[in-house]
Formats: C-alpha cells, sequence, structure tokens
C-alpha cells in the first residue's frame, strides 16, 4: 500500500485565495527589507573581520568545554569547530577557535589573544597554539562583495534558463519567486539577529536551487497542460498543473524537512544557523513555487499556440533536456 499524502485526485483552487497569499507575501517581503535596513544583520566573523586560533593537543577536543572557558571573557562572537583530517596522527586532535574583532579595532588583539590562550591551557595543559591567523576589514568587505555577485548571478543565470527552456514571463515568475524566497531568508536572519556567515551564503545558493526546481516542475507540467487543454483558461491550466505536481511537491518537502528537522535539533550550535536558513527556505521555497510564481505568470499571461510546429517563441530550447 503506497503512503499519499494528498489524494491522487485534488481540484483545489490555488488562486481563491490570491489576494490574501501575493499580497500578504508583498507586505512581507517589504517588511524584510525594512527589518534589514533598521536591525542590519549580525555579521559573523567572516564578513565582520576577527582572528582564528589553531588549536593542537593530544587530549580529544571538548568544545562545550572551550565554549564554556571562553565564555567567561566576554569576546562576544567565538565559533570553535574541531577539524578532522586523515593525515593527522592517532593522538592528535586539532580545533580552530575564531574571534570576532572588537568594535573599532581590526582584528584581536595581543592581550586578548593570551587570554584565549590561558583559559584553554586551563582546562587543557597539553593544549599548543601552532598558528594565529587574521581576518581584517578589507577581507571581509572582499568576501560581502563576491557573496552578493554569487547570489545575484546565480539569480540571473537562471532566469536566462527559464527564459530559454519557457517564456519570458515564466522566468519573470521563477525570479520573482526566487527574490521572494531570499529577501524572506534575509529577513527573517536580521529579526532574529542569527549569525550570518559565509555558511548562510552557501545555505541562500541552497535555497535558490531547490526553489527553482520545484517552479520547473510545476511550469513544465503547465507547459504540457497548455498544449493538452486549449480551450482552458490560462488559470484553469495553471491549477491542474498545480495538483497534478502538489503529491510530488509535498512528498519532496516533507522528506527534505525531517531530514534538517533532526539536524537542526541534534546538529549542535555550529550548524544551526545554516540548517536554519535551508529548513526555512524549504518552506517558503514551495510556497513561492505554488503562490508567487503562477500568480506572476497568470498576471502576465503566455502565449497559447505552443502547439503549433511553426511557432519558435519561447520555446526555441524548449526539447533540450535539463
Amino acid at each position: 500500500m503506497r503512503l499519499r499524502l494528498v489524494p491522487s485526485q485534488t481540484n483545489f483552487d490555488f488562486f481563491r485565495w490570491a489576494r490574501l497569499t501575493f499580497g500578504g507575501s508583498i507586505v512581507t517581503v517589504i517588511a524584510a527589507v525594512a527589518c534589514f535596513l533598521v536591525l542590519g544583520l549580525n555579521y559573523g566573523i567572516d564578513f565582520s573581520g576577527g582572528t582564528t586560533i589553531r588549536t593542537d593537543s593530544e587530549i580529544p577536543v571538548d568544545v562545550g568545554a572551550y565554549r564554556e572557558a571562553l565564555a567567561e571573557l566576554g569576546l562576544g562572537d567565538v565559533s570553535i569547530t574541531e577539524v578532522y583530517d586523515p593525515s593527522f596522527d592517532e593522538d592528535q586532535h586539532v580545533a580552530m577557535v575564531v574571534i570576532q574583532a572588537q568594535e573599532g579595532e581590526e582584528s584581536v588583539g595581543v592581550a586578548t589573544i593570551e587570554l584565549v590562550e590561558r583559559a584553554l591551557t586551563s582546562i587543557d595543559p597539553m593544549i599548543t597554539f601552532p598558528s594565529v591567523e587574521s581576518v581584517g576589514p578589507t577581507v571581509s568587505g572582499e568576501l560581502i562583495t563576491k557573496a552578493i555577485l554569487a547570489v545575484t548571478g546565480a539569480l540571473f543565470a537562471i532566469v536566462i534558463y527559464i527564459w530559454l527552456r519557457f517564456e519570458w514571463q515564466f522566468a519573470i515568475g521563477a525570479v520573482a519567486a526566487l527574490v521572494h524566497d531570499v529577501l524572506l531568508t534575509i529577513g527573517i536572519f536580521s529579526l532574529f539577529q542569527i549569525r550570518f556567515d559565509l555558511a548562510i551564503i552557501a545555505a541562500l545558493l541552497t535555497i535558490v536551487g531547490y526553489s527553482i526546481n520545484d517552479t520547473v516542475v510545476v511550469f513544465d507540467r503547465a507547459r504540457e497542460n497548455l498544449i493538452k487543454h486549449k480551450k482552458k483558461s490560462l488559470r484553469d491550466v495553471l491549477n491542474i498543473s498545480a495538483n497534478e505536481t502538489l503529491s510530488r511537491t509535498l512528498m519532496t518537502s516533507g522528506t527534505t524537512l525531517l531530514a534538517l528537522i533532526a539536524l537542526l535539533v541534534f546538529g549542535g550550535d555550529v550548524l544551526r544557523g545554516f540548517v536554519f536558513a535551508i529548513t526555512w527556505g524549504v518552506i517558503v521555497g514551495t510556497y513561492s513555487s505554488i503562490y508567487i510564481a503562477k500568480n506572476v505568470v497568470l498576471m502576465l499571461g503566455v502565449k497559447r499556440d505552443w502547439g503549433n510546429t511553426g511557432s519558435k517563441g519561447g520555446t526555441t530550447f524548449a526539447n533540450v533536456d535539463a
């Protein structure tokens, strides 16, 4: 007996509450942008600058003990990560302690580094500090620029792909959904002041890929149905397409969320921000593929002559396998 999250035949009208869903999304996006402008982001060390201290010991790394020892120093954002490498000896245990630069300073001062080393030595007399590296404001500024370029480049490439594969109206709908997902993710990180670092940029790119995959599935079915149901209105065709892919959408999102929630609960502090971003992205990405992308396509309208072999508008590369 196969598991079904939804019946094999559904007939939900996803446009019934279009003013509420689409209008509400516009309001939340505006609120997210306003939140970002007012509160800003809680930038991690990657973007704000700081110092990385490498530790080496014969005793296994206890991240919790390290964090507890450094918490008393009041250093602000401190990240502790154990490092694994096949080249290490059996009794070699390495960790990276990353400390955010204090306000008004380019990097952590020598006195602060000595305090950190003494605090860690107090819980592990065998510990050594092979290297200390600093990330100044120039490097962190370059990282911010490259992060923006990475996300913008991904969005631009997706627009070109959707335009070639479908029609330009679908490209606009897809990019509207992606911008919606990215802005809401940035907004919630700004609202709750969750640490924003390079791992979150990786999460944003993952969200973009996941969201566009879900949107393309709906759009591909819509293109087939536009040829199959030539006498039905565009609204009805888009509704049919969303209903036909609904089971697949829920199964994919549901199983992905099961793994993400497990990581969110048991993954620890190092992974929590990254996993939270992807979890939130899966939820808003599923929502946007149904309620944002299709609404934009409906408002813009599409040609209904895709079945004509002589028409090449927007379908020049329609038969190219994605």
